[in-house]
């Protein structure tokens, strides 16, 4: 019986020892062959171009690595894109997932890991737990807000529109909140994607507009008439 073939992959981080030393292993796993790896966005989709492979290993460290996950995925959608190296936090995956992740593979995560998202995307399966499922299904329900008119900022989210308004910086908004940096930048990218902004300050003018009291003739003439 001969081999199943391996399935191609690339892999995209800034960081060569981490490039280098996953596509030794995974050649050696046999299952999947690594056809390349770049060390930037740009570059990364020179070579989805160029090889075409079934699944993109990106790390999300990199710098802007949610606008490259989304240029991946709508240049390439044949291709699928694994986060590796994601936090446990449900807004992390989250907002991976609406940039266009196909899997992902945790920071503790192993080369069987690796291999298990890889295969499941192949088979446009999406492996996570119930926990993950479970906000995957509750921003589901936002985005259908969102088309009937209604921004749903998630508790977190909220709190840091809050702290856009003050004028803080990401580094001094994570120290406030006690959060990683990179969890903020996560939660300003969902904020302005949300609200249709396209700085910070649009998106702090936008959500005091939101929470502005409204003035309710209707009310006034009820009250009026029952006088």
């Amino acid at each position: 019986m001969s081999e199943p073939e391996r399935l191609k992959v690339l892999i995209v981080s800034d960081v060569r020892l981490y490039r280098d030393g996953l596509t030794q292993v995974l050649n050696q796993d046999g299952r999947l062959g690594v056809v390349s790896s770049a060390e930037s966005a740009a570059l990364a989709l020179e070579q989805v171009e160029r090889y075409k492979p079934e699944s993109v290993l990106l790390d999300v460290a990199i710098p802007e690595a949610l606008e490259t996950i989304s240029m991946i995925a709508r240049k390439a959608p044949e291709t699928k894109v694994i986060a590796l190296g994601l936090g446990e936090s449900e807004e992390d995956v989250v907002a991976c997932a609406e940039a266009g992740i196909a899997g992902f593979v945790g920071r503790e995560g192993s080369v069987g890991d690796v291999v298990a998202a890889v295969r499941d995307a192949a088979r446009e399966e999406f492996g996570c737990s119930r926990r993950i499922a479970a906000a995957l299904v509750r921003r589901v329900r936002s985005l259908r807000a969102n088309r009937t008119g209604q921004v749903s900022l998630t508790p977190r989210e909220r709190q840091v529109a809050e702290l856009l308004g003050e004028g803080l910086t990401n580094k001094e908004i994570s120290t406030r909140l006690f959060i990683e940096v990179a969890t903020v930048k996560t939660h300003v990218h969902n904020i302005l994607e949300k609200l249709d902004a396209h700085s910070r300050s649009e998106a702090a003018a936008k959500l005091r507009i939101m929470d502005r009291p409204r003035f309710r003739p209707d009310l006034g003439r009820g009250i009026g008439s029952a006088i």
